[in-house]
């Protein structure tokens, strides 16, 4: 039977990576600060490096905006920012984040994450934040 040995496989890897001795290695990756993914963000040039830095920011940029639509749906979480219709382009929000961080250097050692969601709080505050979004 392939399917059950597949679920055994599966079974014994996640067996594994819940062992006491996997969860007690170090990170591999650091935090991502703020202010490192800006300078991800601000990468220029057309050499790989440059390609691969901007490429990272852009996935973050697009992962968590994606992340808050769903979690502001109805029913779920007041949103941190709106968004204008039309929305932004991905290189304007990019510079735009990169030049917040330049003039807001005390949010450099912040997560990531959290940096870019004060500086789209900042750039695009919602007109109503007492009413959900989708809310009648």
């Amino acid at each position: 039977m392939p399917d059950a040995k597949s679920w055994w496989g599966g079974l014994a890897l996640l067996v594994l990576a819940g062992s006491p001795g996997l969860a007690q290695a170090p990170d591999p990756l650091p935090q991502l600060s703020t202010g490192v993914l800006a300078a991800l963000c601000g990468a220029s040039g057309t050499d790989a490096d440059s390609m691969t830095a901007q490429g990272y920011c852009r996935g973050f940029i697009v992962g968590v905006g994606q992340y808050h639509i769903e979690i502001t749906r109805p029913g779920g979480i007041m949103p941190a920012f709106c968004l204008p219709q039309p929305a932004p382009t991905l290189d304007f929000v990019q510079s735009s984040f990169v030049a917040w961080v330049a003039a807001n250097p005390d949010q450099a050692e912040t997560k990531a994450v959290d940096g870019l969601m004060r500086w789209a709080a900042n750039t695009y505050p919602c007109a109503a934040p007492a009413r959900r979004r989708g809310a009648r």
